[in-house]
């Protein structure tokens, strides 16, 4: 039986009013800026929020899709059958304690702001999350990281609230044994939601620590493309980048549609203004098909496809 998604939209207008749209365009809320719409969008700006939202799903069950910032996540052109989570509000505060070396930031703070704010307040070792255009949630989900350097080797600890939980049992505290963290992988469903989180820096020199998030700001401007993309498309195999693969195949511009490889950076995959998310899904498809016939590697993704064949993205949400 198909979702009641306007039961579910009802159920959550009348608990959140003003915070729930319906037919949500997903290019307005993704890198990508491509993908078909959402069925309902609700914007959670609290805890409370999240209660009211996990009561609906209990009553009304329905596919979930955090979404977090849209830096790592292409959703097909027909669009996503459910209901897609936007936290705002208090999961965007952040609060820098010195004195016990950590930040302690919500689910939807940016991570370049996250790095900037360390930064300035002389909180080292942090630097690195200003090259991830994700959000602090995002990062502890895919365990995200840049410049030899993972979310999981900061972390202290996250707190997690799963909209399927029983409702003595919603919110949780997880350390990073908790959450079987791998390279982009950690164990969370898709309907656990990383409220907040706590990251361990050093104290340091406030000047020194600016100066080393300029200088990945520096280097991923002369190395990385900007426009809409979505990152990393694939995983780097062990001992080797997805990037070079790429590149030695000689798929530096190589296009389907509107959909393009980027010549500064093979591994990010550029959507210009005419593009489709299928231009994109088709361009993944055959670059990995490429790659493989050419070096042997099965390259794995790292973006998150919701949508598509089953044989190509990931679980999206809750089942009915």
């Amino acid at each position: 039986m198909p979702p009641d998604l306007e039961g579910l939209a009802r159920a959550l207008s009348e608990r959140l009013p003003g915070s729930v749209s319906r037919e949500q365009r997903v290019a307005d809320l993704t890198t990508y800026r491509v993908g078909g719409p959402i069925s309902v969008v609700a914007r959670v700006v609290d805890e409370a929020s999240l209660v009211a939202v996990a009561d609906a799903l209990r009553r009304t069950p329905a596919p979930v899709l955090v979404l977090g910032r849209g830096s790592n996540l292409l959703v097909a052109d027909r669009g996503f059958p459910g209901l897609g989570i936007v936290l705002a509000g208090t999961f965007e505060d952040v609060e820098i304690d010195l004195t016990a070396g950590v930040v302690r930031a919500g689910g939807a703070v940016p991570l370049p702001v996250l790095a900037r704010r360390a930064a300035a307040a002389g909180l080292g070792g942090l630097e690195f999350l200003v090259g991830i255009p994700g959000s602090v949630g995002g990062a502890v989900r895919m365990n995200a990281g840049g410049h030899g350097r993972e979310t999981g080797d900061v972390l202290v600890q996250a707190s997690v609230f799963d909209l399927r939980g029983d409702a003595e049992a919603l919110a949780l505290v997880r350390v990073p044994a908790d959450l079987d963290l791998s390279y982009r992988h950690s164990n969370l469903g898709p309907t656990e939601v990383v409220t907040r989180a706590e990251l361990r820096g050093n104290a340091d020199d406030p000047a020194a620590c600016t100066a080393r998030v300029n200088e990945i700001v520096r280097w991923r401007r002369e190395h990385q493309p900007g426009g809409s993309n979505a990152g990393s498309v694939f995983r780097n195999p062990p001992g080797d980048s997805a990037g070079r693969l790429i590149d030695v195949a000689g798929l530096k511009g190589f296009a389907v549609g509107g959909a393009v490889v980027s010549e500064k950076h093979a591994n990010f995959f550029q959507a210009g203004p005419d593009a489709t998310a299928g231009d994109i899904h088709r361009l993944i498809l055959e670059i990995r098909k490429r790659v493989a016939a050419a070096t042997g590697v099965c390259l794995e993704l790292e973006v998150q496809m919701i949508g598509f064949d089953p044989d190509t993205e990931h679980d999206p949400g809750m089942r009915t």
